[in-house]
């Protein structure tokens, strides 16, 4: 009797286990709208129920197609700009006809479509890890949307807003609520085809799902084109919903579309989640917005909001006993506890033991060394090549222009230009080393310049105490994110990714979104005079570009990182605190970011917002076509800073043959895929 009963009662259990994510989204969704419902004056009317639908459809349907990728164990960061490269295609193409709306409609799906199978392509046949495929596009996208439309302009005719927007019947039942109700009906299918078993599969354990004879590759593949489809049909109801074009519409998206799938209950990691509750959860989303917006709290709060929830949601969804942020937590209490007791974890009467490896932790190993040739024999092989492209890019400069080659003030130049990505190649190329990213580099360096130039205001007596300061808030915030990694066992991509939509936010609200003052006279001098033939930066460069080569080479932290970047858990037995050591990393990444805010803000003499979005994809292909692996454990920084002057030295020579900055944005998308796929069988 016993036995039958839990026979029975084990499924139901287990059921109710695999659906604990939706079901805490819809309680959570139900409250809040609920809570928003009583904030109102009055009980929700059929006006605010169709605004709420159509507010909450665009990023709903985005998050159903992220969905898909994250269910296999992928991410995709394209997501926002697929969606603003629609936009602006229908807003500037569209013809006011019945049949010219819906073929340019099924023109949009079949761009986003286009997109995902050229980011499948790479993925699921040349190998090539997610982020990097995806961020790459995401550029190269953004570059196609400011060559079709460089500004917000254009129009959408009427009739795509009457079939998508409007009421499918009048008063009783909004257009985006039958859409909606549709794609759950196409999930529900999917999800319970051969093919939906297979994405779950793979997302489970990609080993076991290919070992039952899953095509694997083919699945990864379908998955992205499906994802890009849904991505173009979130351009075409953002177009219908604003009736306008923007080439930024889908830009600010990216951070609330992965909110909403964590939020949802979707496992970052893949096997567990699915597209209803990503669509719950972004409408839990935008009620959050809204309540806030009802207690008048100033918008800039929006991201700071989204970002946190993404952080909390991560975190509420491992509260399992073996999850990574427990595990992470347990660590972390464990460690107090014993440093309180006087000792460390494991620690008795006797000490710990440790593996020693050679070269790391203090390890030797006899002999006489080799030849120079044979110890960086693997630091030659990688680096030489974009040194050697960086000469015919020289060469082709004097080509064109004729004053590069034996020209000082070129060259005095290209390494002022240089100098920040020089900077910030050794913060994101040491993250990238130990397998990690950080894409918190855009806003930790635009809201680290704000704060300088806001302090000194022209000035340079408050530079003495403001610089460090403005130092040390990017080393906290470097050290935030390596907390969120390591103790709370959040993913490097979202951590970092929520981060810098909270710092926007922090931007936004200490700027009210007018950075206010300048740079001091000194900084200026620094990054522009050119005293004694040089600018003082380029001295300052040379000393930093040697200080980071003997960081990575020479020191017992620089042989940490690469011992991280091939294992952690090898890493660990040798002795070294893999913990401490990644906080350091990303604190180092911090350092660097609020430096080249600092150099950013001195160069052009004020700060602005959004000054650091251009660096982002540069800060990782300057490390990646220099020869570093994208999943960490090799490359050099001397690598690094060939990768730096190469495509310094490309862009120098695209800004002399006038092309716009959106050719300039598709050519490094295209290069780090080039440099990438290069690798690929090194990769794999």
């Amino acid at each position: 009797m016993t036995s039958a009963a839990t026979r029975s009662f084990r499924p139901r259990s287990f059921r109710l286990g695999r659906y604990r994510g939706l079901i805490i989204a819809l309680i959570v969704f139900a409250l809040l709208l609920l809570l928003n419902n009583m904030m109102s004056p009055g009980p929700m009317s059929y006006f605010e129920f169709s605004f709420m639908s159509t507010g909450g459809a665009t990023l709903a349907i985005a998050a159903a197609g992220q969905t898909l990728v994250i269910l296999t164990g992928g991410f995709d960061l394209s997501a926002g700009a697929v969606i603003s490269l629609v936009n602006v295609l229908l807003a500037t193409n569209m013809p006011d006809t019945p049949m010219g709306i819906f073929l340019w409609s099924l023109a949009g799906i079949g761009v986003g479509m286009v997109i995902g199978a050229f980011n499948g392509l790479f993925i699921a046949f040349f190998r090539l890890q997610p982020i990097v495929v995806t961020l790459s596009t995401m550029f190269i996208t953004q570059g196609l949307t400011l060559l079709v439309l460089d500004k917000p302009g254009g129009m959408v005719p009427a009739g795509l807003s009457e079939a998508l927007v409007y009421d499918a019947i009048p008063n009783v039942l909004p257009m985006p609520v039958v859409v909606l109700g549709i794609l759950i009906l196409l999930w529900l299918w999917l999800k319970n085809t051969r093919f939906g078993t297979s994405v779950y599969a793979i997302g489970s354990d990609m080993d076991a799902a290919r070992a039952q004879g899953i095509r694997v590759r083919w699945v990864q593949f379908m998955v992205y084109v499906l994802a890009g489809g849904c991505y173009g049909f979130a351009g075409v109801f953002v177009s219908a919903q604003t009736g306008a074009g923007d080439p930024l519409v889908g830009n600010s998206m990216l951070l609330q579309v992965f909110g909403a799938v964590v939020v949802g209950g979707t496992v970052l990691g893949g096997g567990r989640g699915g597209a209803v509750g990503s669509i719950v959860g972004a409408y839990i989303l935008m009620i959050v917005v809204n309540i806030l917006l009802v207690l008048n709290v100033s918008a800039y709060y929006s991201t700071i909001t989204e970002g946190c929830i993404l952080i909390l949601a991560v975190m509420a969804g491992a509260l399992g006993r073996n999850a990574p942020a427990a595990r992470g937590l347990r660590r972390f209490f464990s460690r107090l506890k014993a440093r309180n007791a006087g000792m460390l974890p494991g620690q008795g009467s006797r000490p710990a033991q440790r593996l020693v490896l050679p070269g790391i932790g203090g390890g030797r190993v006899a002999g006489a060394l080799p030849p120079f040739t044979v110890r960086h024999a693997e630091t030659i092989r990688y680096a030489l090549p974009a040194y050697v492209c960086f000469v015919l890019v020289v060469l082709m400069t004097q080509f064109v222009t004729g004053n590069a080659l034996f020209h000082g003030g070129y060259y005095n130049s290209l390494l002022v230009l240089s100098s920040f990505l020089l900077v910030l190649a050794l913060g994101q190329g040491t993250v990238i080393l130990t397998g990690g990213l950080d894409l918190s580099v855009p806003w930790t360096i635009a809201l680290c310049g704000i704060l300088l130039a806001g302090i000194v205001n022209g000035q340079n007596g408050p530079l003495i105490y403001t610089l460090p300061l403005v130092l040390a808030i990017g080393c906290v915030i470097g050290l935030v994110n390596g907390f969120g990694i390591t103790m709370l066992g959040i993913s490097p991509i979202v951590m970092t990714l929520a981060m810098n939509g909270i710092l926007q936010g922090v931007a936004l609200l200490y700027s009210q979104g007018t950075p206010a003052g300048f740079s001091s006279p000194l900084m200026r001098w620094f990054m522009t005079s050119k005293a004694e033939f040089v600018t003082p930066v380029v001295i300052f460069i040379l000393l930093f570009v040697v200080a980071a080569v003997v960081l990575h080479k020479r020191t017992a932290f620089g042989r940490r990182i690469y011992a991280l970047g091939n294992g952690e858990r090898v890493s660990a037995l040798s002795g070294i605190n893999v913990n401490r050591t990644t906080m350091l990393v990303y604190t180092l990444s911090g350092f660097c970011s609020a430096l080249v805010g600092c150099m950013l803000t001195g160069f052009s003499g004020q700060a602005s917002l959004g000054m650091g979005d251009e660096y982002l994809l540069p800060s990782i292909a300057v490390v990646v076509v220099g020869g570093t692996l994208i999943t960490g454990g090799r490359g050099s920084y001397v690598g690094m800073v060939g990768g730096v002057l190469l495509l310094t030295a490309l862009q120098t020579l695209l800004a002399g043959t006038m092309l716009p900055y959106a050719t300039r944005i598709i050519i490094f998308g295209l290069v780090v895929l080039a440099a990438v796929v290069a690798l690929r069988e090194r990769d794999s």
